[in-house]
């Protein structure tokens, strides 16, 4: 069979291939985990995309003050995640380190006729090519049970055979992982530069008539700008409700949406209020943040009317200015500091920065047509960098959907992993993506 018969991620599981063996998943499983964490100091283990890892900040995610009674994870061990599929991309992992875990998870020793390896690409196969664990899922937050757990249906060869297929998927994985890694880098490359060609404009840095400020954020600006706090140029609304607006949030990567965000968004970003009535208004042009969010540039600007968490600060403008170019300027480096250094908390994850304290954060105000001209060119700038980042996230994306497809045609058995490697299919399929994203990119 052809790669590509994973491709559409089809509902169906595949046929039993000649020397495989279908069993069920508790043929996997030697023994569970039953022992508890009784260190009050011990190594915390976190289940990420990449597998297990030692978590290093306990003040991220979801975490606990008291880690006694947590499972112990020891060498080898495997770890499952079996709920909250649609809300996370983890899933499963073998153990390098030993430490502790949640509860939530299963943790088990692996059966020696099953290689840990092949099962951990085995898992992530049915969750690429088949929408698998969704389909198993039961209540609102996708989880089963064990029992459900254990009558997961197994393909797997002999145990000579699962581990040709890990070291396999283990180099063109990595193989594949480079390129992306690459690209992402690229991305990562202009993002950076997009940041800074749109700090440069707002902050004046390019020109060379300066004065003193007297802001810590920024000492220095062109000397026909003026500086005032955030007082003199907004005030807080609390203007509320509207049944036919849309619900709006916002983002620390995009600042304010400008439509109202589906069930699944929803669900995954924001406690959704039934009663519209409760929600603050914003009109086109409001400044709009998240108390908890500010200190990592949790600003936007509203184009369109629409209604927002009552959880956040809608500040609208009380002189004719040009809202866009305060947001670039609200998300600099410099300013985002500031937010943190105002933000009232114990902790970072905990930090809100409060009306009282953002009123007087100060600013710097161009006259109202340089701050058009600015935001304009921040627009064009940014319209240029989209433009070539456009045919590299379609890149990643393929890259992304060839490796998923891989994985789950491995450990299926749809394709002969000694043959694969042989013919150089790997080659061709990366060629070919490059390919077709150049030949879309001379079409556009």
């Amino acid at each position: 069979m052809r790669l590509d018969v994973i491709d559409n991620h089809r509902s169906r599981f595949v046929p039993v291939i000649s020397g495989w063996h279908q069993r069920k998943m508790r043929f996997a499983v030697r023994s569970y985990q039953t022992k508890k964490n009784t260190d009050e100091n011990p190594t915390v283990l976190s289940l990420t995309k990449t597998g297990l890892r030692v978590k290093t900040d306990l003040s991220f995610g979801k975490s606990t003050e008291n880690y006694i009674g947590h499972q112990i994870v020891e060498h080898g061990q495997f770890v499952f995640t079996p709920r909250d599929f649609d809300a996370t991309p983890i899933l499963c992992g073998v153990a390098d380190t030993p430490g502790c875990i949640s509860n939530l998870y299963i943790v088990f020793d692996v059966s020696p006729h099953v290689d840990a390896k092949f099962l951990e690409y085995y898992f992530w196969g049915l969750k690429y090519g088949f929408e698998f664990f969704e389909k198993l899922s039961f209540g609102m937050r996708y989880s089963f049970n064990r029992t459900q757990f254990e009558n997961i249906p197994l393909l797997h060869p002999d145990l000579a055979a699962q581990r040709k297929i890990a070291d396999f998927l283990d180099r063109e994985t990595a193989r594949i992982d480079q390129l992306i890694e690459r690209k992402q880098r690229q991305v990562e490359l202009l993002r950076e530069q997009q940041k800074s060609f749109a700090t440069v404009e707002v902050t004046g840095s390019n020109y060379s008539e300066k004065s003193g400020t007297g802001l810590g954020q920024l000492p220095f600006a062109p000397s026909h700008w003026r500086v005032h706090r955030v007082a003199t140029v907004f005030r807080e609304s609390f203007e509320m409700g509207g049944e036919e607006l849309p619900v709006l949030s916002v983002s620390i990567n995009w600042g304010i949406s400008d439509r109202e965000l589906d069930d699944e968004d929803r669900h995954r970003i924001v406690t959704h209020i039934k009663d519209r009535n409760a929600y603050k208004r914003v009109r086109v042009g409001d400044l709009v943040y998240n108390m908890m969010r500010a200190w990592q540039g949790g600003f936007g600007v509203a184009r369109v009317d629409g209604l927002v968490s009552p959880a956040y600060v809608v500040a609208r403008p009380s002189e004719e200015i040009h809202a866009p170019f305060f947001e670039h300027l609200l998300r600099t480096p410099m300013w985002i500091e500031e937010f943190r250094r105002s933000s009232k908390g114990i902790a970072d994850f905990r930090q809100r920065l409060y009306w009282e304290h953002f009123r007087q954060v100060g600013l710097v105000l161009p006259p109202l047509e340089e701050q058009v001209e600015i935001a304009n060119r921040i627009a064009a700038n940014d319209a240029e960098v989209e433009a070539v980042l456009t045919p590299i996230r379609a890149s990643i994306e393929r890259l992304a959907e060839f490796r998923s497809a891989l994985i789950t045609s491995a450990v299926t058995g749809q394709i002969d992993v000694m043959t694969w490697g042989q013919s150089k299919h790997t080659d061709h399929r990366l060629d070919q993506i490059e390919e077709d994203i150049a030949l879309r990119e001379a079409r556009a």
